[in-house]
């Protein structure tokens, strides 16, 4: 007779020798047989094994894909402070904390000193400009106050181009024009339709006051500073002529360096533009690109992490659910197994192995829609796809932990089933 594979019997078999009984010995579950009733019973019902799976598919693949695009994003992050932000140094006007009486830290020829510092690619003054009580930013001079919270800000040729402007149509005023203190002025994209300027074919005219300026440009986009866009800018020249030299403290210097040489000229600046007083200029070196990169990094991981968690308390729950109901749908198969010689162990590994099955299958699933979801993003954008190898072999495994911990009440409620009340039924 063929044993059943739930009977199997190591070791020696039971039989009666001259008229002793020999204990059978313990039975015992093949690991192969185990693994062929697993995906028997997975495979018995695959859409509600599938619908089961869909938590943890949709967990796990949050979680390589949020860890999958947080990497991604972090190495950007390092792209653009070492393109942009690591190249940017600010010096600002500190006289009024070091010398009350003083007025302007900055020397006259202040653009042409600071050129001569080593790294300075480009430099420029700004300030903003306090209008005078009454005078507000129009596009034109009969409607009054309709924009008055658009600010004004002087602004130095250099100083745009050390702003890395996008032109959206025109051009920046240049030295010549500043130079003449020519009434024009260049606006970000915003400000000109809150005008009413849709274009320069007719050159319009932006009003600060009853003063006309010539609109030279409208900028779509700045690479630093983008609190320009918002602003109309004008010649510091100009600015001085109609509205008086900046208040003690209001300028500040915007400088371009070469990448790796912001924190050199950071250094170096207060000293070459005042070897009198160099703490009357205060250089604001780029911050360190890697305590930012955590930040952000934390931020998204924390948020997207916590989703991910959720989706795998439900695909558990949705595990157990199903498994609990498959108990008690074989109740019957569950008795007649152990009449046979299956122990309680037997049928918790089982069920065990079923719900980790299911937890399994959906975490390499869940992985696999990670990681293209990563890589779809990361095309799309035109960036290098980050997905660390070990996140990568982590993954199925937590959906394999996930659906074991899952199944864990079904299986002992299947291996206190009393065979005898299980056949009865």
């Amino acid at each position: 007779m063929i044993r059943p594979s739930w009977f199997r019997r190591s070791g020696r078999r039971g039989r009666r020798d001259r008229g002793l009984d020999v204990a059978p010995p313990p039975s015992r579950l093949h690991w192969r047989d185990l693994l062929a009733e697993a995906v028997s019973g997975v495979l018995q019902r695959p859409a509600r094994s599938a619908l089961t799976s869909l938590g943890t598919v949709l967990g796990v693949g949050a979680f390589v894909a949020v860890l999958g695009l947080t990497a991604t994003a972090s190495a950007q992050i390092d792209d653009r402070f070492n393109a942009l932000t690591a190249t940017e140094v600010t010096l600002q006007d500190a006289v009024v904390e070091q010398d009350p009486m003083a007025e302007y830290a900055f020397p006259a020829d202040v653009e042409e000193l600071i050129r001569r510092v080593n790294g300075v690619r480009e430099a420029g003054v700004l300030w903003p400009v306090k209008l005078p009580e009454g005078q507000r930013v129009t596009g034109s001079p009969l409607v009054d106050g309709v924009h008055a919270d658009t600010p004004v800000r002087a602004a130095s040729p250099r100083a745009l181009r050390a702003a890395q402007p996008t032109l959206a149509e025109g051009r920046l005023y240049d030295d010549h024009l500043a130079d003449r203190r020519e009434p024009v002025v260049v606006v970000g994209r915003s400000v000109a339709q809150r005008l009413g300027i849709t274009g320069l074919d007719t050159d319009p005219a932006v009003f600060i006051g009853d003063q006309s300026f010539t609109v030279a440009g409208i900028l779509s986009d700045v690479e630093r500073r983008p609190e320009l866009l918002l602003s109309v800018m004008v010649p510091p020249a100009t600015a001085e002529a109609l509205w008086g030299a900046p208040e003690p403290g209001a300028a500040e210097m915007l400088i371009a360096t070469e990448l790796g040489a912001a924190s050199q000229v950071a250094r170096e600046a207060p000293v070459a533009l005042r070897a009198d007083h160099p703490e009357y200029i205060r250089a604001v070196p780029p911050p360190d690109p890697r305590g930012l990169r955590t930040s952000v990094g934390d931020d998204l991981s924390q948020l997207f992490l916590a989703l991910a968690g959720i989706c795998l308390v439900i695909g558990a729950v949705g595990i157990a659910n199903t498994t609990l109901v498959s108990v008690l749908e074989r109740t019957g198969e569950i008795g007649l197994r152990r009449a046979l010689g299956a122990r309680g162990r037997h049928v918790t590994v089982q069920f065990l192995t079923e719900s980790g099955a299911l937890g399994g299958l959906g975490g390499l699933v869940g992985t696999s829609i990670g990681v293209l979801v990563v890589v779809a993003v990361a095309v799309g954008r035109e960036w290098s796809p980050v997905v660390h190898p070990l996140v990568v072999t982590t993954a199925p495994l937590i959906g394999l932990a996930t659906g074991v911990a899952a199944g864990l009440y079904p299986a002992w409620r299947a291996a206190r089933i009393e065979p005898v009340e299980a056949l009865r039924r």
